[in-house]
């Protein structure tokens, strides 16, 4: 069984990327499991001064990321940039330093926007803030959703689901991708070199 965590970049009830990951359990590869996370508009701003008495809210997302095989974010574009809460996520479970649950977590990206680019812009630069935690981000299909609110639907047990075909198709080839690094520990081999020089520091 493969456990992956699901982080929505938006908190707000109606988000549609949480709707986007909600649906994703049937596109899923056969094993794989998907848990969308609450809470990280529970997190407070991020302060080094904490981390001497960590909150719990922060503890439990580390322990989330930890425990998950993979992860799989999809994120909105707030002025050309991930949402501050996103960040705040990221940054808390990237310490304390030396002790990132990033590394070597496998991450499947993907961005959605009722606007015509799809939140591209800020998919982007979730990759590249994924890769200089030492995450390994999945290659795959680009997924950029435009006019999202028009791919969603709802079926008789009043369960979220993807209605584009096309769309549909991309995130299975995405999830799979994520299933693939999973089964081939490519996170781990990405961060030998990184691991390596960590322990010679550690003497």
């Amino acid at each position: 069984m493969t456990r992956i965590l699901a982080i929505s970049g938006s908190i707000r009830t109606e988000s549609f990327n949480t709707a986007l990951l909600n649906a994703f359990g049937p596109l899923a590869p056969e094993g794989m499991t998907i848990e969308v996370f609450k809470g990280i508009d529970e997190l407070p701003h991020f302060n080094q001064d904490l981390e001497g008495d960590v909150p719990a809210s922060v503890t439990r997302l580390r322990e989330a990321v930890q425990a998950a095989d993979g992860v799989i974010i999809s994120t909105p574009e707030y002025n050309r940039a991930i949402p501050g809460v996103l960040k705040n996520a990221l940054d808390w479970a990237s310490r304390p330093y030396g002790q990132s649950s990033w590394a070597g977590k496998p991450v499947a990206v993907l961005s959605s926007s009722p606007g015509v680019q799809g939140g591209i812009r800020a998919q982007e630069e979730l990759k590249g803030q994924l890769r200089n935690l030492a995450a390994y981000v999945v290659q795959g299909p680009e997924i950029a959703i435009p006019e999202v609110h028009t791919r969603l639907g709802v079926d008789e047990q009043a369960r979220v689901t993807l209605t584009d075909p096309a769309t549909a198709g991309m995130v299975k080839f995405l999830l799979q991708g994520l299933q693939n690094a999973v089964d081939t520990k490519t996170g781990e081999t990405h961060t030998k070199a990184l691991n390596a020089w960590a322990a010679s520091l550690a003497g």
